[in-house]
């Protein structure tokens, strides 16, 4: 059974970089979408990106659109979400998940489409002013 999880996650300055990766453990995750969501405190989780299973296609929303980038090296079972320019409103628990549905194109901003998919169990990513 597959099963993801989140690493990489951190306390950084504002301006400051990190990379989040997400593993896949269990059985592979490389003909799957994977789509990348946080939640901060109080607020609703919010999908902020995706990577289609052969990292072709790459989606972003606006709020991280020209500062993270999201990237995949199969070989590993990993995909990656390089932050950088981080800003305190970045402050949230990342998650990744597995889009079992294999919408093409990938989506983030529809979390129903990842409702069947695993989930990891998140990786806390502070950004001070």
């Amino acid at each position: 059974q597959l099963q993801l999880v989140e690493s990489g996650g951190g306390l950084v300055q504002s301006g400051g970089s990190l990379r989040l990766s997400c593993t896949a453990s269990g059985s592979t995750n490389n003909d799957l979408n994977i789509g990348w969501f946080r939640q901060a405190p109080g607020k609703e989780r919010e999908g902020i990106s995706c990577i289609s299973s052969g990292g072709s296609l790459t989606d972003y929303a606006d709020s991280v659109a020209g500062r993270f980038t999201a990237s995949r090296d199969n070989a590993k079972n990993t995909v990656y979400l390089q932050m950088d320019n981080l800003k305190p409103e970045d402050t949230a628990v990342y998650y990744c998940a597995a889009d079992l549905k294999e919408m093409w194109p990938c989506e983030y901003d529809d979390l129903a489409v990842y409702a069947d998919g695993p989930w990891g169990q998140g990786t806390q990513v502070t950004v001070s002013s």
